[in-house]
């Protein structure tokens, strides 16, 4: 039973092919400006890597920002519900999530079945979002996983007085023109990040265990920000973290296909 989801984020675009509840395969590219280009792109390439068609798929979900604009799917369902879903999946005892996205982040609170019972959004501000860090690692010339490597050879943290991601990247320039180490500049950042972020997840309440789902996660540096922000262990999930919208989208499909 070939179940898949896709997610078309604003940064990227992810499809994630399912056998039963086995993952057969996944894939992801940067989003265009053609939201349903990217989504047919990324979707054969996931079925190339495991040998299937678009007539092998039973049920296909759309979630993401341009969820909406995605055309063979069958039904589309918010980024929200399936991060919950895709962590589910993967870690039955996740009780809060932290997404970070590539313009927003959300902080998602799970009953013992994997019911959302509470969430937030921000999207009014880019600080606390994957945009940041992209804007941040530019001007340091690094990548975005390079920002959470590098951030561990720090021995002084830089503390970024503007939450503001406008007046942070003027800071930051500052920082740089006074030569203080691309080190010290990318663990004040990571931090930074981290700082605003767990303002959000506190107001749903942090409930072990925790987890970050989003490309943010991947970050080193804001993962480990995040565990002394908020005083707990975020569990590491065996998937990647950039791809639980595209995977809990492939559950839904797959429970669609069930009668569920």
């Amino acid at each position: 039973m070939i179940s898949a989801g896709c997610d078309v984020g604003s940064l990227t675009t992810k499809a994630v092919i399912l056998n039963n509840t086995r993952l057969l395969g996944h894939a992801m590219i940067r989003s265009s400006i053609n939201p349903e280009k990217s989504a047919y792109e990324v979707m054969e390439q996931a079925l190339k890597a495991t040998r299937l068609s678009f007539d092998d798929v039973g049920f296909c979900v759309g979630t993401g920002y341009g969820r909406e604009r995605i055309g063979f799917v069958k039904k589309t369902i918010s980024e929200i519900s399936c991060h919950a879903k895709g962590a589910h999946f993967l870690q039955p005892s996740i009780r809060t999530i932290i997404d970070i996205g590539g313009q927003d982040c959300k902080a998602i609170r799970l009953s013992a079945n994997g019911e959302i019972f509470k969430f937030i959004t921000n999207d009014k501000c880019a600080s606390g979002t994957g945009r940041f860090l992209e804007v941040m690692a530019k001007l340091l010339g690094l990548g975005l996983e390079e920002l959470g490597s590098i951030s561990k050879q720090s021995s002084r943290p830089i503390n970024l007085a503007s939450t503001c991601t406008v007046w942070a990247q003027a800071e930051v320039i500052m920082h740089i023109n006074d030569g203080m180490p691309s080190a010290d500049l990318a663990a004040g950042i990571n931090e930074a990040m981290a700082a605003r972020v767990a303002i959000l997840a506190r107001s749903v309440g942090i409930e072990k265990d925790v987890c970050m789902t989003g490309g943010v996660a991947k970050n080193a540096g804001v993962l480990e920000a995040m565990e002394k922000q908020l005083g707990v262990p975020m569990r590491r999930l065996r998937v990647d973290p950039q791809m639980m919208g595209a995977l809990g989208a492939a559950v839904f499909a797959r429970e669609k296909m069930e009668g569920k």
